[in-house]
């Protein structure tokens, strides 16, 4: 009771400027917070609305129940879409790991220059991947890129054209996309590395490891909530891509790379269909969720758990 009472006297006790100096981060930070609270969940609650209602080129609130999710679903080219998203971002994902963590792994070794490697290796992710789409199509085509290029070395029989073979144009996307994406990892990785307790290593070295069996059985495992950081914001890449794409292959070779991204800008902006569209968004944002809020649970379970235990 005295606690409570010495509480409310010293509140009742401060100044105005006190008061309003403990209000100006909640005033500073209401605006955003109020336009990401309309941005995420009153569009997105829109958005599933009119994935229920029969619009076509313009917003109509008729309801037809989950008629747009049948239709999207029974269209070959959406399963063509979906599929080539989990394919991508397997890839994509895994790849973009490896090569971040072999070039974090070797600039670890304090090689020479080793601001002028990082600048190197960080640069592709400070192109757009409309630049990055752009060029690379043009070393994938075979009249101009390095088909083009080889033959004229004198290897007529060397081929290379996977943007143009609908069997391959998938994987000409995820090698881009690894290209592009995998300095982020490297960064993150190398800051991991960096930060691993000195002593620890000193002492597995002392024990005679060899550094192959110190990165794996000591280092690795100390960074490994990196790994699921930088796997969450890839796989968030990988779900909304449409840049990349666009530039690359635009879809192509017929629906061979359709991304989801790609068939609702189709959808929508192309053939006029919103209704339809806007279910295939809610699907993006459904795979988008099994990602995220998997994740945000395991960090608040993570943090809990480390609060618990002090």
């Amino acid at each position: 009771m005295a606690v409570a009472q010495s509480i409310a006297s010293g509140t009742a006790g401060q100044s105005w400027r006190e008061r309003f100096g403990s209000l100006v981060p909640i005033l500073v930070l209401a605006p955003s917070l109020l336009a990401s609270f309309i941005y995420v969940f009153v569009f997105a609650a829109w958005t599933f609305y009119i994935s229920l209602s029969n619009s076509a080129l313009l917003p109509s609130y008729g309801f037809v129940g989950l008629d747009n999710y049948f239709s999207l679903w029974a269209n070959r080219r959406w399963s063509v879409a979906y599929t080539n998203l989990f394919l991508f971002s397997g890839f994509y994902v895994l790849g973009s790991m490896a090569v971040g963590l072999i070039l974090a792994v070797l600039i670890d070794q304090r090689v020479r220059a080793e601001s002028f490697w990082r600048t190197i290796f960080l640069y592709p992710l400070a192109v757009s991947f409309i630049v990055t789409g752009t060029v690379w199509s043009w070393l994938y085509n075979p009249a101009s890129g390095i088909q083009f290029l080889v033959r004229n070395l004198g290897w007529s029989n060397f081929s290379f054209a996977l943007a143009s073979d609908r069997q391959y144009a998938i994987y000409a996307i995820i090698i881009t996309g690894i290209w592009q994406s995998s300095g982020f990892a490297m960064a993150l990785f190398l800051a991991g590395l960096r930060s691993v307790d000195g002593d620890i290593v000193k002492a597995a070295q002392i024990d005679g490891a060899s550094p192959f069996r110190i990165y794996r059985k000591v280092i690795l495992p100390v960074i490994a909530p990196i790994f699921l950081a930088v796997a969450v914001v890839q796989i968030q890449f990988a779900i909304k891509t449409f840049d990349l794409v666009a530039a690359l292959t635009r879809g192509g070779p017929g629906i061979s790379t359709t991304f989801p991204a790609i068939y609702v800008y189709d959808l929508m902006f192309q053939r006029g269909q919103i209704g339809e569209g806007a279910a295939a968004a809610i699907m993006m944002l459904v795979a988008l969720a099994v990602v995220l809020v998997p994740y945000s649970l395991f960090v608040v379970w993570r943090r809990r758990r480390e609060g618990r235990n002090g």
